[in-house]
């Protein structure tokens, strides 16, 4: 990268449109930007939660998934260019095997919440759904690989997993969703 990031602003942008990691240039409001910005918010969502006290597996985890992220990112800013492989999202399905074995079956839905660090994953396990939605949409008008789809609907899934481990570990139970309560 060496001194790509030496300027920050460059007023390229002033006219609604960015450019591309290819060099090509495309409007803010693209389907291909909303994805990108999507899967940004995403990786700082996931920054956010890095900020709470957790085990260094998980912390570790999530490190390396943020790394992934950025694998997607440049995926997605380089029309055709596909390096995210079906492993990294085996590797998000072996751990949501491991950390939900070690879980209470659930009976109910539940709410978003309990511990500072579940509601974190849960906020991120939201924005992840909304990134995924975004590449949906831009595969719709434009080729996208499988594998970063597929990627984004194992995290969302492993953050969800995540939220009611990190409640366990906060000594917290899963917040139970009671239907009609307020009827």
């Amino acid at each position: 990268m060496g001194h790509r990031l030496s300027k920050i602003t460059t007023r390229t942008g002033d006219g609604g449109d960015t450019g591309l990691g290819d060099g090509s240039r495309v409007r803010k409001d693209s389907p291909r930007i909303a994805a990108l910005g999507e899967i940004d918010e995403l990786n700082s969502a996931i920054g956010v939660l890095l900020a709470e006290p957790m085990p260094e597996t998980i912390r570790a985890t999530l490190e390396s998934i943020q790394h992934d992220l950025f694998d997607l990112g440049g995926d997605v800013s380089i029309p055709g260019r596909a390096t995210m492989t079906p492993a990294q999202a085996g590797r998000l399905e072996t751990l949501l095997e491991e950390w939900n074995a070690g879980l209470p079956r659930l009976k109910e839905f539940i709410l978003p919440g309990g511990t500072r660090a579940a509601g974190l994953a849960h906020l991120a396990r939201a924005v992840c759904r909304r990134a995924e939605r975004s590449l949906v949409a831009l595969s719709s008008t434009e080729k996208v690989a499988d594998a970063g789809r597929i990627y984004l609907n194992r995290l969302s899934d492993l953050l969800f997993v995540l939220g009611r481990v990190l409640n366990r570990e906060g000594s917290r139970g899963d917040v139970l969703w009671q239907q009609g309560r307020n009827r």
